[in-house]
């Protein structure tokens, strides 16, 4: 008896090239189980990190001299600006890779991290008008950044319609990615700001050229509530992109599903 011929699905993951290293996860094939793996370690480790950064936050760190108890907010006002800020620039880096190396994944990530994009910044003007209301006597005011935090949030709202608004996944990618690189030059605007005009928002607590004006307990519970936003995102942006594989290449993510055992 004659054996047929082999053949190799065309979603079938490639052997890596030698040097190839992590870009053989550009294929989805093969990133679609890797990020199946990923998620729960992911998911697990943002709770775990909210947690401990809601309890120092709300109940070690102590009461604010000027403010009271009001600056908690800033536990979710500043992590949540600094990831509206930090995944914008995350999709322009996919949106100028896929743009270049017209790499498929590319274009899902940068779809993918969208919507918890735009919940951050959504989050940072809700907290913001919070704080604003004891702090300043008003919901908002026409401040610069505030302005340029929401232009961010209309960026991501605008990216997201594009995308929605066009039956050609080809055409909406391209379309999305180049909007997103337009829109870069508004993160320094948001982040420099303060510097650059005079304004009612307070300056940053933190930065690289000197040491917090906060106490350490204080920045302790910052830090771990940024941590636990970064990693939720990053499982929400994987569950999303595996959806999105499916979608426009279900064989690829056949392909990266393990093959059931025989009976």
């Amino acid at each position: 008896m004659h054996k047929q011929p082999a053949f190799d699905s065309p979603y079938s993951p490639a052997p890596a090239a030698p040097g190839a290293g992590w870009l053989r996860y550009a294929s989805p094939a093969v990133f679609y189980p890797l990020a199946g793996r990923l998620i729960p370690v992911l998911a697990l480790a943002a709770a775990l990190f909210a947690c401990a950064g809601l309890y120092v936050g709300l109940a070690v760190a102590p009461t604010d001299s000027q403010q009271g108890e009001v600056y908690r907010i800033l536990f979710i006002h500043v992590a949540a600006a600094w990831m509206s800020m930090f995944l914008y620039l995350v999709m322009a880096g996919y949106a100028a890779l896929g743009l270049i190396y017209n790499t498929r994944l590319s274009f899902m990530m940068m779809r993918a991290l969208a919507p918890t994009g735009a919940l951050f910044t959504f989050l940072t003007l809700w907290t913001g008008a919070l704080w604003g209301k004891p702090t300043w006597g008003a919901w908002w005011v026409w401040d610069a950044r505030l302005t340029s935090e929401l232009i961010l949030l209309f960026l991501y709202l605008g990216f997201m319609a594009l995308q929605a608004a066009s039956d050609d996944t080809r055409r909406a990618d391209r379309g999305g990615a180049i909007l997103l690189l337009a829109g870069v030059v508004n993160v320094p605007i948001i982040y420099f700001s303060v510097r650059w005009w005079s304004t009612l928002h307070q300056g940053a607590s933190i930065n690289l050229t000197s040491a917090p004006s906060m106490a350490r307990i204080m920045v302790a519970a910052m830090l771990l509530m940024v941590a636990a936003f970064w990693l939720y995102s990053a499982a929400v942006a994987l569950a999303r992109v595996r959806g999105i594989i499916a979608e426009r290449e279900p064989g690829a993510a056949r392909a990266g599903r393990p093959a059931p055992e025989a009976p």
